[in-house]
């Protein structure tokens, strides 16, 4: 078994591991217009190249995290690596759009089994409440670093060489990291049972039902039985998956954590905040180059207004945790997410840089304030043998709450877009034009005939008022949040994790 050198390895390899993850998981957004031309893809198809990502990644969390307490932390985070980077190569090399979506899924895969393995690993590295502290904040500051500069480096990358080049320069910066892997040491929980399959498929297939049906919504029509069909499987299928834990001897996800009411708050923040800040570096890029002609490197600079606050303020809020409660720190991350939604929801349409830095800003700060929180204290606030499983159900939250952010947002901008055109250009030309706008390209939405300056000025008021909506939506949602989390990090322990009147 290999020997650590120190904590300091486990941490600095953890660290050197994760900056791919983000970087492809949003930067992805740069690439769809290139890669809808390229392989000759709808929306919707393009759509599956972001959501595929993250359906297996957020999938896969839990499961991932309660088999790292079982086989070995280091075992996994080490499979994580291998799978990611083959993944990204099979990306690369990918000619039809299937294989892009089954290469992303695999990426997600991946991802996942790194990312639990890895903070599993931390939370064994670091067994002190302040060390944890320490390592996890330097964790949220390499994911900040990541976000900063991963929309930058994927524009700059897409608009150079091609959309290509992101996946392999993915696979290059990993592969030279597997051998440091050789610094960590193997650590694992006394086994529990066996595994829970039954929950693991119940929950994968369950979230895959609720993801086509909305992805496929605007296309196929709301009320088409393929659709309705989705929610309703997905239903039936996550009531199933709540039975199965109840009753298995050995559950992936141990559903009494969800009676802590510290635990609720903490593991539903990354769910609020995939709405009020991933799902937004998803869409913004594809709406910029559309409404005002920004290159896939011009979009990726703008939005490092919103992602650049993350690389600045983990630490400074390391500091700070010193002296402000958890309960603070998280109610001010999502109040000022909901500030910055509401500001740029009140932008008129086409408003350039200038005007967009201060909203972006605003939540790129409050985003970053909850780096250097949530992952040690949702890790921390569960006994140490349950560490894999407590960052599998914290990141399942995370990562299931940016599938269904990504998915919902791209659903509503998709039909009240589409509605918009749809008066003056008919249904057939108003789903192509909002396919090709939703992928970033106004002049391949043009309908046949139509007059390019009238066309351009309606598509662009009628995304910047689909927009607009969402970006509403968005923040009577974090303002929501906010409420509920104070309540739930305000009650003490042992009451029921639920807001009373």
């Amino acid at each position: 078994m290999p020997v650590s050198r120190s904590p300091a390895s486990t941490l600095a390899v953890v660290c050197a591991a994760v900056p791919g993850v983000p970087v492809t998981a949003t930067g992805t957004a740069e690439a769809l217009g290139d890669i809808g031309a390229d392989l000759r893809a709808d929306l919707a198809s393009t759509q599956w190249v972001v959501n595929a990502f993250f359906l297996t990644f957020a999938a896969l969390m839990a499961c991932t995290g309660s088999l790292a307490d079982r086989i070995g932390r280091r075992r996994m985070f080490i499979g994580g690596l291998a799978l990611f980077a083959a993944a990204m190569l099979l990306a690369t090399a990918a000619q039809d759009i299937g294989v892009l979506i089954l290469a992303r899924a695999l990426a997600g895969a991946g991802a996942a089994a790194t990312t639990t393995g890895g903070s599993a690993l931390l939370a064994h590295a670091f067994p002190g409440r302040v060390s944890r502290s320490k390592a996890f904040a330097w964790f949220g500051t390499t994911i900040g670093l990541s976000l900063a500069f991963g929309p930058l480096i994927a524009g700059a990358l897409v608009t150079a060489i091609g959309w290509r080049s992101l996946f392999t320069a993915a696979a290059l910066v990993l592969l030279p990291i597997l051998p440091a892997t050789a610094l960590l040491t193997e650590s694992r929980a006394p086994a529990r049972g066996p595994v829970d399959w039954g929950g693991a498929i119940t929950f994968t297939l369950g979230l895959t039902a609720f993801t086509f049906a909305v992805v496929e919504g605007p296309a196929l029509g709301w009320t088409h039985p393929g659709v309705a069909g989705g929610f309703v499987a997905c239903a039936v299928l996550l009531a199933a998956f709540a039975v199965i834990e109840r009753r298995h001897p050995a559950p992936l996800v141990d559903l009494s954590l969800l009676a802590r009411p510290r635990f609720v708050a903490i593991s539903s923040m990354p769910f609020l905040l995939a709405f009020g800040f991933v799902a937004p570096t998803i869409v913004l890029p594809p709406y910029l180059m559309a409404t005002l002609g920004y290159s896939a490197r011009q979009a990726g600079l703008a939005l490092i207004l919103l992602t650049g606050p993350t690389l600045i303020v983990p630490p400074l809020t390391g500091v700070m945790a010193r002296r402000l409660s958890q309960r603070a720190l998280l109610v001010t991350t999502l109040l000022l997410v909901g500030a910055g939604t509401g500001l740029l929801a009140l932008l008129p349409a086409g408003s350039g840089p200038a005007r967009l830095a201060a909203p972006l800003l605003i939540i790129g700060i409050g985003f970053g304030v909850s780096l250097a929180v949530m992952d040690g204290a949702a890790i921390s606030s569960v006994d140490a043998s349950q560490a894999g499983m407590a960052a599998g159900l914290f990141n399942t939250a995370r990562i299931t709450g940016e599938v269904v952010a990504i998915a919902v947002l791209g659903a509503v901008l998709s039909t009240l877009t589409q509605a918009s055109l749809t008066v003056r250009y008919g249904t057939a030309d108003a789903a192509r034009a909002t396919s090709r706008l939703l992928q970033g390209d106004m002049a391949g939405a043009v309908p046949p005939g139509a007059d390019h300056l009238e066309f351009t000025r309606l598509a662009t008021a009628g995304y910047a008022g689909a927009l607009q909506t969402a970006l509403w939506i968005l923040t009577a949602l974090s303002l929501a949040g906010a409420l509920a989390v104070g309540r739930l990090m305000s009650a003490r322990r042992g009451e029921p994790a639920a807001l009373t009147a």
